[in-house]
């Protein structure tokens, strides 16, 4: 199950705070426990040199049931404090025989030991050391012990409520994440319900900016500049689709007009034959059409030109002028060609590029102008363009001419010999070569072209 991004920041903020709790809960907990350890060091001198002071003061066998009184008096009821005094000499001795065991258990480094004792749950803690003689009383040693359970039972309920208050800090931290991402993504939310009510019935609608919060309006930002781009797709969409419309309508109107006029009466072999050659003329601007539409879709797709030689421009130009050379002669057009250079290139899709170039400036072209194809080498391209004079374009057309369908004349005159994918195709071509396409106008005179990438 995927987890909202209120819960995530929920589940994180739990986990930051059950590690940042736990690491200051094991800090405290060492830190208790060497407390207690040192006031259980500090309590056994204590009563060490309590002791101490009294075994000092006797020195005489006689008197020594004074000291045990005193012992016995000290010690209380419940059994947590014991005293042993350890000799040779039985007459100075106090407490219960102890084993080699318990003796070697009690005896540690610095005089500190463990004591296991009947009856109590938990080794006593132990301090021992020797009492120097005093006449007649040899030397002895003395041994304190305390009971630890105290210690240990504190230490463990500090432990239990650790735990506890660490577990509920977390839970704390993430109901109350929880609460501060919800009010943290309002903005988001909001912004989602804008987005959710948008359609394409209303395409111009866009998200409120202004309100949100600058990592949000970012966002939004840029969403609307893909709503934008969308819309305007969508426009673009909508031309092309009535253009497709209009340019399958006028063949396909053809054809059946005229078969529905041929067969309203008898018809000879001669009049049959006509009326096929005038609609194989619309079959074949048909699939043109289709043809040119199967290409750019694969342009469109980012198909690249897969078999690319190194060729010269000129060349190739000069192949292209002289396939359509009986189109300038009827025209009475001249072409020259103007600079050279090398680049790689699919040498077909190069020269159809380069016909559909040479075709537009003969339609546009005076009968007996003069075309210049230039050629010029820029950095990491190659720079083809194809100059006529005539009447110029105005500036409002120069960015839509390598649109599909697009024509600048709006009656589309002469669209039976052209069907306004001539200069979408030199845009697909270049696209494929890995360069761009480019217009210009000026003073009568219209440089149209197209760049290819060098390698």
């Amino acid at each position: 199950m995927k987890l909202s991004i209120s819960q995530r920041l929920a589940a994180m903020f739990a986990g930051a705070s059950f590690v940042m709790l736990a690491v200051l809960g094991v800090a405290m907990h060492g830190l208790l426990k060497r407390e207690l350890e040192r006031h259980q060091v500090n309590e056994l001198q204590a009563r060490w040199q309590m002791h101490q002071s009294i075994i000092a003061k006797n020195e005489a066998a006689d008197h020594w049931h004074i000291v045990q009184g005193k012992f016995d008096g000290a010690l209380p009821e419940n059994g947590r404090v014991r005293l042993w005094v350890l000799s040779g000499d039985s007459r100075f001795r106090y407490g219960p025989v102890l084993t080699g065991e318990q003796l070697a258990a009690a005896t540690g480094a610095g005089g500190f030991g463990q004591l296991p004792v009947v009856g109590v749950d938990q080794p006593m803690k132990t301090y021992s050391a020797e009492v120097p003689s005093k006449g007649e009383r040899p030397a002895v040693r003395l041994m304190v012990a305390i009971d630890e359970t105290p210690f240990i039972e504190t230490l463990q309920s500090f432990t239990v409520g650790l735990i506890a208050l660490t577990v509920v800090g977390a839970l704390g931290a993430a109901g109350l994440g929880y609460y501060i991402a919800g009010l943290g993504l309002r903005p988001l939310e909001r912004m989602s319900a804008e987005a959710q009510a948008l359609s394409p019935e209303d395409l111009s609608r866009r998200l409120q900016a202004g309100t949100l919060p600058p990592e949000l309006s970012k966002l939004a930002d840029s969403f609307n500049g893909a709503l934008s781009r969308l819309e305007a797709a969508y426009q673009q969409l909508e031309a092309f689709n009535a253009d497709v419309a209009h340019e399958l309508r006028t063949p396909i109107g053809n054809l059946i007009g005229q078969t529905q006029v041929t067969l309203s009466r008898e018809r000879n072999v001669t009049e049959l034959k006509e009326l096929l050659h005038s609609n194989l003329e619309d079959l074949e601007r048909l699939r043109a059409i289709v043809n040119d539409m199967l290409f750019l879709a694969r342009a469109d797709r980012g198909e690249r030109a897969p078999n690319r030689i190194e060729v010269s421009i000129a060349q190739e130009l000069a192949r292209a002028v002289e396939y359509l050379e009986f189109i300038f002669e009827e025209a009475e057009v001249r072409v020259r060609i103007e600079g050279d250079a090398q680049a790689s290139i699919e040498t077909a899709l190069f020269r159809r590029a380069v016909c559909n170039l040479l075709q537009n400036a003969v339609q546009h072209a005076p009968r007996g102008a003069e075309i210049v194809v230039f050629v010029l080498q820029q950095p990491g391209a190659i720079r083809v363009s194809v100059q006529n004079s005539g009447s110029g374009i105005a500036r409002e057309h120069l960015s839509r001419l390598f649109d599909r369908f697009y024509r600048v004349d709006s009656s589309r005159s002469g669209s039976r010999e052209n069907h306004g994918l001539g200069l979408a195709i030199v845009r697909a071509v270049a696209t494929m070569h890995g360069g761009t396409v480019f217009a210009e106008s000026e003073n009568g005179e219209t440089k149209i072209g197209f760049t290819v990438a060098r390698a």
